[in-house]
Formats: structure tokens, sequence, C-alpha cells
């Protein structure tokens, strides 16, 4: 009769696997975190995505536009990535490790998925792979820049919201307004670069399609500024 009791309560019990109703608890604390604050996570989270520009400068400061070089750091620490989200995706233990060290600055969808950072690596070696040396820079540090302001105005001062998207005009105009900038920085002999990559960065930061942003906006603006640049 006990034992009867006991594989009957056992069955009640909810499983803590990540599935099922009972769900991971370290899930479940992770998406408590993430919707009481959204403000303070995103600031946080923007934060550590600007420094992806360290990326773009040591291309072209530290290794001097040389792309074999770039590309091997690129594909190690791309692979290194790569291998570290498939380790906790497969191995539960070290999803919980690594859940309780980043899981507050990760996405809803990040959870149980590839991390921003995957991306935006696997964007870095297309850029530096098939772009001239200046766009590729451009546009890592593109993605840097306007990404992070667009996030930090739009959250703080946006009050007119794109239909059927989350982006707003005031941070899509000062992600145009910084990107611009610092395209004429890198681009001072040819503004008409650097006004329509930052413009390619606008549209593609505020489309809603189901790319990630750390994949579309270096690539996208990318293919605009070397089309700009074979014409004029």
């Amino acid at each position: 009769m006990t034992r009867r009791l006991l594989r009957e309560n056992s069955k009640k019990r909810p499983r803590n696997d990540g599935k099922g109703k009972g769900g991971n608890v370290i899930l479940e604390k992770v998406y408590k975190i993430i919707f009481r604050d959204k403000k303070q996570i995103e600031l946080a989270r923007k934060s550590i995505h600007i420094s992806s520009i360290l990326l773009p400068v040591a291309y072209r400061y530290v290794y001097d536009y040389n792309k074999k070089d770039t590309l091997i750091l690129l594909l190690f620490l791309t692979l290194l990535s790569i291998g570290i989200e498939l380790l906790r995706l497969e191995n539960k233990n070290f999803q919980k490790y690594f859940l309780f060290i980043f899981g507050v600055m990760l996405r809803k969808h990040e959870i149980n998925d590839f991390t921003g950072a995957s991306y935006l690596l696997t964007s870095a070696i297309v850029c530096v792979a098939f772009f001239p040396a200046d766009i590729a820079f451009a546009a890592m540090a593109f993605l840097s820049i306007g990404d992070t302001v667009a996030a930090l105005v739009g959250m703080n001062f946006g009050k007119r919201i794109f239909i059927d998207s989350s982006k707003t005009f005031e941070g899509t105009l000062a992600c145009f307004v910084a990107t611009f900038l610092f395209g004429l920085f890198v681009f001072w002999n040819n503004p008409g670069i650097a006004f329509f990559g930052a413009l390619a960065v606008c549209i593609s930061e505020a489309i809603n399609i189901k790319i990630d942003d750390n994949v579309k906006i270096p690539i996208i603006s990318g293919i605009v500024m070397s089309i700009v640049f074979i014409f004029t």
C-alpha cells in the first residue's frame, strides 16, 4: 500500500527538467527577473553589447585590416561561442550554471536557443571576408553603436512606435544620427556611403523580420555601402 502511494505521488510531482508544467527552476527565476525590470535589464544588456565595438576596432587598429589574422581570431571566437551554446543546450547542469551567470542578460527566446553573441560573431566573419576593409569596419561598428543608441533612446524617450514593431521613431532617428556621424569619420571623403549606410542600419533595425539584428544590421548595411561605393 505504501509503495503504491509513493508511486502515485511521484507521478503527480512536476518534473524539473526544463519541460512540462513543472519547468526548470532556474528558467522560472530568470523569467521573473527578465519581466521584473525590463529597463534596467536592457540597460545592462546594451552596456555589454556596446563592447562588441572592440571587434571592428581590433580589425582596423590592431590587425591593420589583415583579413587572414582577423578571420582566424573570429573563427576561434565563433567556434568557442557555438561550442558553449551547444554544451549548455544539451547539458542541463551546465545550462544551470550558464543561466545563473548570464541568464539575466538573455532575452526570453535566447534561453533555449543561441544567444546574440554567436550571431554577432558569425556576421563579423561575413563582413570581414566579403566586404572592403573600411566597409566591414563600419558595418560592424554600426551594429554596436546604432543598435545600442536606438535601444537606449527608444527605451527612455520613445513615444511613437512603428506599426507591427517594438521600435520607436525617436530611437531610430537617434540610431541614424549616431551611425551617420560615425560613418563620416570613416568615409570623410565620400559622405554618401556614410549616409546610405546609416539609412540602411535604421531600416534593417526597424523592419520586423525574423532575422537576428546582429545579422541583418551589419550585413544589410555592408551590402548597401558596397553598392554605393561601386557607383560613386
